[in-house]
């Protein structure tokens, strides 16, 4: 069994919340205060888009979980994501995605295509949604992102009931129209109902999105070999470096 694939053992507690340890002190609430008035937090301040969606884990697709994701947009190529297990104020980040255009993929070695996923069905069957934000003005980006590609690792696998990100980082793969890449009823009406939309109607809204003409099969590689990805840790020699003269 690989590493990101193990469960937890003993798990630490205390606190009173799903995270262990005690509520906030007065000088760290200061503190916070203070930092963000002084400091400029730029590359927080570039996060400009929350987009609501579902991912599976590679090495075990019958685990799927909703997503948020808070996306900086770095160029007109790559997106970089902020990942969260929900839009609420305690949310707990348990990943980081990136995104690049069919382009920049196609530029990417062979070993490292297939750690990445498509997102053309996430955005046709209308499972990729910006809350609260008008169909009509997400337009634009959907085309280009049907065409583009991700890779997201999780680390932090909160619905296993994980209270602390434990253990070796998880690849994470997009929902596919074939067999396990199906998101399951029960969580896409659950997240639907929360925001007051229908995927049904955003597919049927999203069909003149031209879907691209070829999508890299050493992407999804899951969906040619039947095989996933699961990351393991071992112990190694440190590379050390000639002492000063």
């Amino acid at each position: 069994m690989a590493s990101s694939d193990e469960f937890p053992g003993h798990m630490p507690g205390g606190g009173s919340g799903l995270t262990p340890g005690e509520p906030l002190k007065m000088e760290s609430k200061v503190l916070d205060k203070g930092a963000q008035i002084l400091q400029s937090l730029k590359p927080m301040k570039q996060i400009h888009q929350h987009v609501c969606t579902f991912a599976m884990y590679s090495h075990d697709m019958n685990r799927q979980i909703e997503t948020h994701h808070y996306i900086t947009r770095v160029n007109q190529d790559f997106l970089q994501c902020a990942v969260y297990d929900s839009d609420d104020s305690n949310a707990r980040l348990i990943g980081v995605e990136y995104i690049v255009s069919d382009r920049i993929f196609e530029g990417l070695p062979t070993e490292e295509q297939k750690l990445w996923h498509s997102h053309a069905y996430e955005i046709k069957a209308g499972l990729w949604v910006n809350p609260r934000v008008p169909e009509m003005l997400e337009k634009p980006e959907l085309k280009n992102l049907a065409k583009s590609y991700g890779k997201f690792w999780c680390t932090w696998q909160t619905d296993r009931g994980d209270r602390l990100p434990l253990g070796a980082p998880a690849l994470m793969v997009s929902p596919q129209a074939v067999n396990l890449g199906m998101v399951k009823p029960e969580l896409l009406e659950r997240r639907n109902d929360r925001y007051k939309i229908s995927s049904e109607d955003l597919k049927k809204s999203r069909v003149e999105i031209e879907e691209p003409d070829w999508i890299n099969p050493n992407a999804d590689y899951w969906k040619q070999t039947g095989k996933g990805f699961a990351i393991d840790i071992e112990p190694t020699e440190m590379r050390t470096r000639a002492p000063f003269p």
